[in-house]
């Protein structure tokens, strides 16, 4: 990775300024694990230091831990310094064989997601631990205060939430100090653009995660006005264009783009390299009436 970027911060901790989201490793569709395990490697030796998964990423109800147990062993056979990648887990999110996210953000569920996590990696303590999703069922209070107690008992080091509003952020808050928002952020979506703000104004990560939109969308990156055009000057991907121009919104945003493939990634990871000019941004501008 590009050292043209300052290096971002989570919870006090610097970090490389794009991760690395594992959730196609895990997946439907998901490669053998030699590849898999090859392309968490080539994250790590490109300069990635955070690398995000969760439990319900597995193909199958019975995987549970699925992903989790994947990044633990590529970190075990990496031959650079594990303690240099922080590591985020998500739980509140179940999954049947037919469905992949089936809220659960009771105290009990969470619980046993956690320890679920730490077997799986193989560890006593996880780095970032965050609500996956709110689940409508539950108060909101009650699942903060589940992850609260997990911190006090040394499972957890910082807590996160994910695929939250403003409001429910803000109530998160009021339970437990939050180190890192985890939300949807590409070309495609920029709804959560005021929540960024939220998160740089009171030094909380913002992980975006999907930074090119769906995998439906992706390759629809240029259709988006300036992003072709800006990618055809530098002779760069659309897609790097994409991750560049969201590095560029705001210091606290980390993306953290998945991949199956090597080349994939490494473009990707490209994006740390490429500083958009104030003219470029400008060409990129967002329309908000449209996300």
């Amino acid at each position: 990775m590009s050292p043209a970027l300052d290096q971002r911060q989570i919870a006090g901790r610097s970090v490389a300024p794009i991760g690395f989201g594992a959730m196609l490793l895990g997946m439907e569709g998901r490669p053998d694990e030699a590849t898999a395990l090859r392309v968490i490697h080539a994250a790590l030796d490109d300069g990635c230091t955070v690398i995000d998964t969760a439990i319900n990423y597995g193909a199958n109800a019975a995987e549970l831990g699925f992903c989790e147990a994947l990044v633990a062993r590529a970190l075990a056979t990496w031959s650079g310094n594990r303690n240099d990648v922080l590591v985020v887990c998500k739980g509140g999110n179940l999954r049947t064989d037919e469905l992949l996210y089936v809220p659960d953000g009771s105290p009990a569920n969470l619980r046993r997601s956690c320890e679920t996590s730490l077997r799986a990696l193989g560890r006593e303590v996880i780095d970032l631990y965050c609500l996956h999703s709110i689940d409508p069922q539950v108060p909101l209070v009650e699942s903060m205060g589940a992850l609260a107690r997990l911190k006090e008992e040394g499972k957890i080091r910082h807590v996160g939430i994910s695929n939250a509003g403003r409001r429910q952020i803000s109530e998160a808050r009021t339970v437990v100090e939050i180190a890192a928002v985890e939300n949807r952020l590409s070309p495609w979506s920029v709804n959560s653009l005021p929540i960024v703000e939220l998160c740089e104004a009171q030094d909380i990560a913002y992980l975006a995660y999907s930074p090119l939109g769906s995998q439906s969308l992706v390759g629809r990156l240029g259709e988006k006005p300036g992003f072709a055009e800006v990618a055809r000057r530098r002779r760069v991907s659309v897609q790097q264009v994409a991750i560049a121009w969201a590095l560029a919104l705001s210091p606290a945003i980390i993306p953290i783009p998945s991949a199956r493939r090597i080349e994939t990634l490494r473009d990707s990871l490209g994006a740390a390299g490429l500083i958009l000019t104030r003219e470029e941004m400008q060409l990129l501008q967002p329309d908000l009436t449209t996300d």
